[in-house]
C-alpha cells in the first residue's frame, strides 16, 4: 500500500493533538488509576487517546481505529489507525520523559506507517514502507553491530517475559556487550538513530509494536517475532528489533534456548 504525503502529514498532526494533551499532565497532577490488568492509566493517556480518535473519526470516518484506552472501533476501509497515546505509562507518571505516543497506520494487517513521538523532549521518528526514517525531519540510520558480544541489547522489564522467554532473554543477555533496562518505545527509537544495536521483548499487543516497524526497518533495521517472521496484527508479541540486520540469526539462534 502506498502511503499519501497527506497521511502522513495527518499522522503527525495526530502526533501533536496527542501531546498538547499530554504536556500539561507531565510532573504534575495527573489522575492515576489502575486498569482492570493492574497496568498504570492517567488522564493525560485519556485525553490524548480521545484527541487522537475524534480527529480520526472526522477525518478517515470509514478507518477503523484500535486504541489502548478506548478499544475498538471497526471500520470497512481494510485500514485501521493503532494507537498507543502513552507507551511507557510507569516512565511517565516518574516523571522520566522516555516514554513516547504512539501511532500506526496497518493496512490489511501490515504495519505501513508508524510515528514514535516524544512529546516532552519534542522528538519525533516518523517511519513510512518505502521511505526513510526521519527524527525530527532528518535522516535517521542504525548502525551497524559486527558481532553479537559487542551488542548494546535493551528491553523495558525482564519481569513482563514469560518463563520460558525469560530463559531465553538471559541466554541472550549472556552473549551481549551489555544491557540496558526500563525505556518502552524510546528504546527502539534510539535504535532507529543508532544508539542501540538490539531490543527484544516478550507478551507485546499490536498498539506496542505497530509503529514500531515502520520506523526501524525505514532507519535500515529489521524487526520480527521470535521465530524470524514479520511482526503483523496477528503476531503474538514476541518481539525482536535489529539495527543491523545481520545479527537477527545470531539474535533468534540465542532466544531458541528456551527452557534449556
Amino acid at each position: 500500500m502506498r502511503v499519501t504525503d497527506a497521511e502522513i502529514a495527518f499522522a503527525e498532526t495526530l502526533a501533536g493533538l496527542a501531546g498538547e494533551a499530554i504536556r500539561p499532565y507531565f510532573r504534575n497532577s495527573h489522575g492515576l488509576e489502575a486498569k482492570e490488568d493492574a497496568s498504570p492509566v492517567t488522564l493525560a493517556d485519556r485525553a490524548a487517546e480521545a484527541a487522537m480518535r475524534a480527529a480520526i473519526e472526522a477525518r478517515f470516518p470509514d478507518d477503523a481505529i484500535i486504541g489502548e484506552e478506548y478499544g475498538v472501533r471497526e471500520g470497512t476501509s481494510g485500514r485501521a489507525w493503532v494507537l498507543d497515546p502513552i507507551d511507557g505509562t510507569r516512565a511517565f507518571i516518574s516523571g522520566r520523559p522516555i516514554f513516547g505516543t504512539l501511532i500506526a497506520l496497518v493496512a490489511e494487517g501490515w504495519p505501513v506507517l508508524g510515528v514514535i513521538d516524544q512529546p516532552i523532549l519534542r522528538e519525533r521518528w516518523l517511519g513510512v514502507i518505502g521511505r526513510p526514517t526521519l527524527f525530527n525531519g532528518k535522516p535517521a540510520a542504525t548502525r551497524s553491530c559486527p558481532e553479537l558480544s559487542k551488542a548494546l541489547l535493551a528491553t523495558t522489564s525482564p519481569a513482563l517475559f514469560g518463563d520460558d522467554q525469560l530463559h531465553a532473554f538471559e541466554h541472550l543477555d549472556a552473549a551481549v556487550m551489555s544491557t540496558v533496562l526500563g525505556g518502552d518505545c524510546y528504546n527502539y527509537a534510539c535504535l532507529a538513530s543508532g544508539w542501540l544495536d538490539i531490543v527484544v521483548e516478550d507478551g507485546l499487543k499490536l498498539h506496542d509494536f505497530a509503529a514500531l516497524v515502520p520506523v526501524v526497518e525505514g532507519a535500515g533495521g529489521r524487526m520480527c517475532d521470535w521465530a524470524g517472521d514479520p511482526l503483523t496484527a496477528d503476531s503474538i508479541g514476541e518481539v525482536v528489533a535489529a539495527g543491523d540486520p545481520a545479527r537477527i540469526e545470531d539474535i533468534l539462534e540465542a532466544l531458541a534456548c528456551r527452557g534449556h
